[in-house]
């Protein structure tokens, strides 16, 4: 792990928390339409919904119908419209002398903060850890497509874990202060490099220690074209990427 996230730090600036982008809320709501689509349209879909509704009681007074035509460029409308107001309700219900605050969260136990999110309507463990780590900075990780797959192909994972499991396994294998570079590293790492087809083994700092370039890309008739462990790496990407400012916790772009 230490070798992992040293070479991968390397290549991605070393990312470090300094603060939330969003209050918790908005984070939650954010991530809800983050589901199943990618960083432009969700957070398309959260900009018409800022514009529409000033505020989360206007989101929940919403006809559902209306609230789905708004957030539509987010994807699966249908879906995330009724789930928002639903968790929305939720929220609004458990916080009546302070609406829709969710600050109490960044001082719970994490275990107790984990089980609070996870007990909402459609919240799973990805959602929550989300919240945690972006709007307060905890140690909670959360296990997207990249981060399994690069995690799989590396071997932390034993194998045939799936992802519900794979969040308390790498969680505790990290030190707390790990969990935010480990999580925004392997993402990166995920969309630049491991692609789930056709990774680009050949500018991976990583196959001298990675399982699935060993067993997979070594041994085939038609290898990645590594023509060493440590092959030369890709250029960085920009830094002005909005793509990448969202994943290091600036606000959804203008």
């Amino acid at each position: 792990m230490a070798v992992v996230l040293d070479r991968l730090g390397e290549r991605y600036d070393h990312p470090t928390w300094s603060a939330p982008r969003l209050d918790a809320a908005a984070e939650l709501v954010l991530t809800i339409l983050s589901q199943n689509t990618s960083d432009i349209n969700s957070a398309r879909a959260f900009e018409r919904l800022r514009a529409s509704y000033p505020t989360w009681d206007a989101v929940l007074a919403a006809p559902t119908d209306e609230l789905v035509e708004v957030i539509r460029p987010g994807g699966l409308a249908n879906v995330k419209a009724p789930r928002i107001q639903a968790v929305l309700a939720e929220v609004r219900e458990a916080t009546v002398d302070a609406p829709f605050d969710l600050s109490f969260l960044g001082t719970l136990p994490l275990a107790e903060a984990k089980g609070w999110l996870g007990a909402l309507h459609g919240i799973g463990p990805k959602t929550a850890a989300i919240v945690l780590l972006f709007a307060f900075g905890r140690p909670a990780l959360p296990v997207d497509t990249h981060v399994f797959r690069v995690a799989s192909r590396l071997g932390l994972l034993p194998l045939k874990s799936d992802v519900v499991r794979a969040h308390d396994i790498l969680e505790e294998s990290l030190q707390p202060a790990e969990v935010y570079p480990f999580h925004v590293e392997l993402i990166r790492h995920g969309r630049e490099v491991c692609h789930a087809q056709r990774p680009a083994c050949g500018i991976c700092p990583l196959t001298d220690i990675c399982v699935y370039y060993r067993e997979v890309v070594a041994r085939s008739s038609r290898p990645a074209g590594v023509s060493g462990a440590r092959a030369v790496r890709a250029v960085p990407s920009d830094p002005a990427d909005w793509r990448r400012k969202l994943l290091h916790g600036a606000l959804p772009p203008e």
